[in-house]
């Protein structure tokens, strides 16, 4: 980042507690997004470390934060608390809206694993958020939302991602907005092979520029 831009260590006040983000604003940018990764992962999660940085350097904020706390996390049950991730998104959702550095921004959504199906749901609660991708997620999870979100979605799924391919294929299917579905070749569930990730980066940069203005 350049001394002109932004960055910072921020937490997001929920209930009586606060969870840390790490919030992080181009110069003169016009949009932020808000990153939400999966299960047993984290704010310093290296794939979303990565897309962020190629947002940032498009012009587009991010906010890297983790949705819950670190006693929540020990809960493998609480990770897969669809209910709970969405209640938190949409609060440090609010959050960006009240602060004066990122009320103005429109606002997007990346979502990984759990994180994709939160955001769907988030997403479905109103139409202030511009555009969502989902890297390698379960939208499946976000059930009954899928058919009210209206906001461009862009699903990203590896080809040998089998399952997790199908299942995004039926939630393909029941989304009825804007929607495109991408499938990288030869890429595995953490798009770990040589160019899969940089791919993801350039398609959710791309999707962003397009409909977060």
């Amino acid at each position: 980042m350049t001394t002109d831009d932004f960055e910072q260590v921020v937490q997001i006040p929920i209930d009586s507690q606060g969870l840390e983000g790490s919030l992080a604003l181009p110069e003169q940018t016009q949009s932020l997004v808000l990153f939400a990764h999966g299960s047993g992962s984290s704010r310093f999660s290296p794939r979303n470390t990565f897309v962020a940085q190629v947002l940032r350097q498009a012009g587009i904020g991010s906010l890297l934060m983790d949705l819950l706390t670190e006693e929540e996390d020990t809960i493998y049950k609480t990770r897969f608390n669809i209910e709970l991730l969405t209640e938190r998104l949409l609060l440090a959702t609010k959050w960006l809206q009240e602060q004066s550095r990122t009320k103005h921004l429109m606002i997007g959504y990346f979502g990984a694993s759990t994180g994709a199906a939160a955001a769907l749901k988030a997403a479905a609660e109103g139409s202030i958020i511009g555009a969502v991708v989902s890297r390698g997620g379960r939208p499946d999870l976000a059930e009954g939302a899928l058919e009210h979100v209206q906001s461009p979605t862009l699903l990203i799924v590896g080809s040998r991602d089998e399952v997790v391919l199908e299942l995004n294929r039926q939630a393909y299917a029941r989304l009825k907005g804007k929607k495109q579905l991408v499938i990288v070749p030869e890429a595995t569930h953490l798009f770990e092979e040589p160019g899969a990730l940089e791919e993801v980066a350039r398609l959710a940069r791309d999707w962003f520029k397009q409909y977060l203005h």
